[in-house]
């Protein structure tokens, strides 16, 4: 068996190297992909994964390998904020979900995750992420063309079916690749698919001039698009409940690291210093212009399946991300990602998320005949779905809580209030107990 390479290890340089693009390739897709479909720039997100990274290692004392990348959970709540509320504004909900974050970390450190686990029973996490995956579907289906009434300015010059080959071709490789490929481009299908997507899109003329010529003419070195945030209290309340989402997601990659490198890193250097690097990386990036950050599932399956476990190769690549960041072709040829290609591979990422919520029914067991399990579930993913918002005064100020976060309170504040138990299901217990105690007298 291949000999593994520790938390600590630092190997020479030409081999860290290649191991480092590796982890960069694995997130870089999805990091992409977030700030295109929220109309953020690429660049800037690069640059927050890599200083992110870098910031986590140092709250967790170089000692729990894990890359930080654009977090999914947060695209719905940010497109909502950034249309009602500007761009700016939204930051300021970013910043918010990071300050949950360092909130939630320092608790943990002084008493313990018990009152999380209570709070966010799986039942209601699984539900949230369902509402997540989900109700970005829409969005999915007329990007890549599948709606034939939807009609976008930058796709007016493309015939309905250059549009949708190019959106099922790029679904279709994703499939087969999540599906078929091994080792190093297993880890990576998405940004295959995306790369196989872009040339189909050339070839048929789905890309225009314009943005070729833009590609072309980029200068070589180019600052990213910052941007200071705007302090509103309706973005950072649509916001900042969906940092619980995430912290669920956070814990359950900790816990995946732990069995993937063989420590508990819950105890060295403690979750409470991995949430706190989390939260500030996603609260550097609300203060740049960047979208909020979270751990990638990607690069614990990289560690997987090279054994490389090295900070120091995750150091290297946060490292290399924001250098990235700074080329203006690689920023151009990311900006100017066509919608279709977009469409195509968020019907499988989407769905993907969508998909993540049931496992966490069927791994954690959740039991639906469970009256409370049932009226948590359906009443999420409506309130989640449907479009429910709820608007109030606050300082002479309207304020609207809506979409993932309404559900993510509703789902917390009941959980709480409905006993585990209804009224019913005591009676049809009590009901069988006394049979049981019939049957026992009898014998």
């Amino acid at each position: 068996m291949k000999r593994s390479i520790g938390v600590e290890e630092r190997l020479p340089l030409l081999k860290t190297i290649p191991l480092s693009f590796q982890h960069l390739f694995a997130m870089v897709g999805a990091t992409i992909l977030v700030p295109i479909i929220t109309g953020m720039s690429p660049s800037i997100a690069l640059f927050c994964s890599g200083v992110g990274t870098l910031l986590y290692i140092i709250c967790t004392k170089a000692k729990l390998p894990a890359y930080i990348g654009s977090s999914f959970a947060f695209i719905a709540p940010m497109m909502v904020a950034s249309k009602n509320y500007g761009a700016a504004s939204m930051l300021s909900g970013i910043i918010a979900a990071g300050l949950v974050y360092v909130i939630v970390a320092i608790i943990i450190k002084f008493f313990g995750i018990k009152w999380l686990n209570k709070a966010l029973p799986p039942v209601v996490v699984g539900s949230i992420v369902i509402v997540i995956g989900l109700g970005l579907a829409g969005v999915a289906i007329n990007w890549a063309g599948l709606n034939t009434s939807y009609v976008d300015a930058s796709m007016q010059h493309v015939p309905r079916w250059a549009w949708i080959t190019v959106s099922v071709l790029t679904l279709g490789i994703g499939i087969l690749g999540s599906m078929y490929f091994k080792g190093f481009f297993g880890v990576i299908p998405i940004l295959i698919s995306m790369v196989t997507g872009y040339v189909a899109a050339l070839a048929l003329g789905v890309i225009p001039q314009s943005a070729i010529d833009a590609i072309l003419s980029a200068k070589l070195f180019r600052l990213p698009p910052f941007l200071m945030p705007e302090f509103n209290l309706s973005a950072m309340l649509l916001m900042a409940p969906v940092a619980f989402v995430t912290l669920a997601e956070h814990i359950g990659h900790v816990y995946v690291t732990n069995n993937v490198v063989g420590r508990d890193f819950t105890v060295e250097p403690g979750l409470h210093r991995s949430i706190l690097g989390d939260g500030v990386a996603t609260i550097f990036a609300g203060l740049v212009g960047g979208p909020p950050n979270t751990t990638y599932g990607e690069n614990i399956g990289v560690m997987a399946i090279t054994r490389v476990y090295s900070v120091w190769v995750i150091g290297v690549a946060g490292v290399i991300a924001i250098v990235l960041s700074f080329i203006g072709p690689v920023a151009a040829i990311i900006e100017h990602m066509p919608l279709p290609v977009m469409g195509g591979v968020s019907i499988l990422l989407f769905g993907i998320i969508a998909s993540s919520g049931f496992r966490i029914f069927v791994e954690d067991k959740i039991d639906f005949s469970k009256k409370k399990n049932l009226i948590l579930s359906s009443v999420i993913i409506v309130i989640g779905i449907g479009g429910a918002a709820v608007k109030f005064k606050f300082n002479g100020a309207d304020v609207e809580i809506a979409g993932v976060a309404l559900a993510t309170i509703v789902g917390m504040v009941l959980n709480v209030i409905l006993p585990d138990v209804s009224a019913t299901e005591v009676d049809e217990d009590t009901e069988e107990e006394n049979i049981v105690n019939q049957k026992a007298k009898a014998v």
